[in-house]
């Protein structure tokens, strides 16, 4: 089927939850009124539907092809009009800063698009993510010339660019990497070493890739301390020769096929250094934290199309009678969509869905705020919540994206298992977005382990904040006493966390996923509170789209009885702390 944008959805959170429309009253995005989201939205979805997601079977089955006589790498059919298309459209510079050729619109705009482009193309997709990851830290900690020689090319889409950090012997652990950078007496560095997993390191989209290395000088602490950050391109700009930066093979994957993920020689490629020595990760954390973003958007696109197919699918299959008495009684047998178990697993997807776009948009509108907000401590409070949430919105989107691509490729039964119908691959592409750019554990430990001390716990005072005031000027709001249980569940896992930690860092890695996921689950119960609450309030007013309404007001009941019980039991994982966890000896394990 073809994909249909959910822009009734987008418009209903952007404009009547999250307060969205509001943006342009911002002077630093005073171009972004409604006309222009809604137009955003719509023309987004067309280029989704027309463009990139003809391209997305293709690319799985073709896959790209490498030739190691020239180490360039081809991608699939189509791939290259596509993205051609996209950089016309000036898709790749819609949130850009203004001074090198970007449209400066806001953050939340490139979620939608990220999110529509992920559920009909993935792979194709990648190529201007991670671009977009390297403008972002280019802008941020590169030196003026760097940025008049990259940014503008960068955001135009012209070339593409890289994040190049993980090697064969180190994954996470980054002081582990081997790659040297070695002074030139240009001012230049000569990089030499090998990177594994660099998507996009190699391709036929553009004419120049530029790739942000880590890399240790002479004398560097052998920790992640002793960690620069470099910009090698694939051609020098000033000459245009070649430098010896070669893809060594592509990496054989479970999924994203259309993704170049490249093995990386560099051979005493030349390079210039980004911030300061010594300083890179910071300045890598910059692209990682986007990218983490941009991978929960992944989760959620997939998982959208997941449910747009099995939904599609219930309608149309015919199989059995109605528990309750036949709804088709002309036909030889009812849609599946009648049966209680199907219903359960659409509305699961449904109601996740939904909840999770709210939960990255509402961080997306966090983003813009603690960039563009006049008020310094409004730009905190944005910039904290932003933080604490980067985790949560990588995390839980992508492990709950791909459970629901998983519930819609069981709604097909046997044809979902597959090729001639598109739910095998979304559950192969999906399953990657829990691994990279931090694996979901990782996310957790980054949540408990840094960003709940972080400036003496003020970002999850600021999250315990919005919520209590919200109940506190809300008095009538809808699930009030669900939500406050939730709340308070989330405050004594905190409160255990802060008790526990500090004398056992096992507790808290112990609890961490568990913690993360009762973080996310009460957040999407206030955003499914304030959308049950924004919804019956349209229809007692006789305004808005009256079945998304009501839809709403019955995914909101859904939520609250269904699904946020999951924080009790994951409350209680958390207070038995690690015992039974970690009390398996060797032996144990083959006994």
């Amino acid at each position: 089927m073809q994909y249909q944008a959910p822009a009734n959805d987008l418009r209903f959170l952007l404009f009547d939850v999250l307060g969205a429309d509001n943006l342009h009253e911002l002077e630093k995005y005073a171009d972004a009124t409604p006309d222009l989201i809604s137009a955003v939205i719509d023309e987004a979805g067309k280029l989704a539907a027309e463009v990139i997601q003809p391209t997305n079977q293709v690319g799985d089955r073709q896959g790209c092809s490498y030739d190691p006589e020239t180490k360039s790498v081809k991608t699939p059919d189509g791939f290259k009009e596509a993205y051609r298309k996209f950089v016309e459209g000036g898709w790749t510079a819609l949130d850009a800063p203004l001074e090198f050729g970007g449209q400066g619109l806001p953050h939340t705009l490139k979620f939608v698009v990220d999110e529509m482009v992920c559920s009909t193309n993935l792979s194709l997709g990648m190529y201007p993510g991670l671009t977009h990851g390297a403008i972002s830290a280019l802008y941020a900690h590169g030196s003026d010339e760097l940025k008049q020689t990259y940014l503008e090319k960068l955001i135009s889409g012209e070339w593409t660019g890289t994040m190049c950090l993980t090697e064969p012997q180190c994954g996470t652990d980054l002081g582990l990497i081997r790659t040297k950078a070695t002074p030139n007496d240009d001012g230049s560095y000569a990089i030499e070493g090998t990177k594994i997993w660099i998507t996009g390191g190699e391709h036929d989209l553009v004419d120049n890739i530029v790739h942000l290395v880590l890399a240790k000088l002479p004398g560097a602490p052998d920790t992640t301390k002793g960690i620069s950050l470099f910009v090698v391109p694939k051609f020098l700009p000033d000459s245009g020769e070649r430098n010896p930066a070669f893809c060594g093979g592509l990496e054989h994957k479970m999924g994203i096929k259309g993704s170049a993920t490249c093995v990386m020689n560099f051979e005493g490629a030349k390079g210039w250094l980004v911030g300061e020595p010594n300083k890179g990760m910071s300045a890598m954390f910059t692209m990682m934290n986007e990218a983490r973003l941009m991978v929960g958007m992944q989760g959620l696109g997939l998982a959208e199309m997941a449910y747009q197919e099995s939904l599609a699918f219930a309608r149309e299959r015919l199989q059995s009678r109605s528990l309750s008495g036949p709804k088709n009684p002309n036909g030889p047998a009812d849609a599946i969509i009648v049966h209680p178990d199907v219903r359960r697993m659409l509305m699961r997807q449904k109601v996740l869905n939904e909840g999770m776009r709210a939960l990255a948009l509402f961080t997306g509108h966090q983003l813009d705020l603690s960039v563009a907000h006049p008020d310094e401590s409004v730009r905190e409070n944005a910039d904290d919540l932003v933080q604490l949430l980067t985790p949560v919105v990588k995390a839980f989107l992508t492990d709950e994206g791909y459970n629901n691509a998983n519930w819609g490729q069981q709604v097909l039964g046997g044809s979902g298992f597959t090729q001639d119908w598109p739910l095998e691959q979304l559950v192969r592409d999906g399953r990657i977005a829990r691994i990279y750019e931090g694996t979901n554990g990782i996310q957790a430990m980054d949540l408990v382990g840094r960003k709940l001390s972080l400036k003496g716990g003020q970002l999850v005072r600021a999250l315990f904040a919005e919520l209590t005031g919200y109940l506190k000027d809300n008095p009538e709001a809808p699930y009030r006493e669900e939500l406050k249980g939730a709340l308070k569940s989330l405050e004594q896992a905190t409160m255990w966390l802060a008790q526990n930690a500090p004398k056992d860092p096992e507790q808290a890695g112990a609890a961490a996923t568990p913690y993360l996921r009762i973080m996310a689950l009460t957040v999407i119960g206030y955003l499914w509170s304030r959308m049950a609450g924004v919804a019956g309030q349209q229809l007692q007013l006789g305004e808005g789209n009256k079945p998304l309404l009501e839809g709403k007001q019955v995914s909101a009941r859904y939520y609250f009885e269904k699904l946020m019980p999951e924080v009790d039991w994951l409350l209680k994982d958390i207070q038995t702390g690690k015992d039974s966890l970690m009390a398996f000896e060797d032996e144990h394990w083959v006994a």
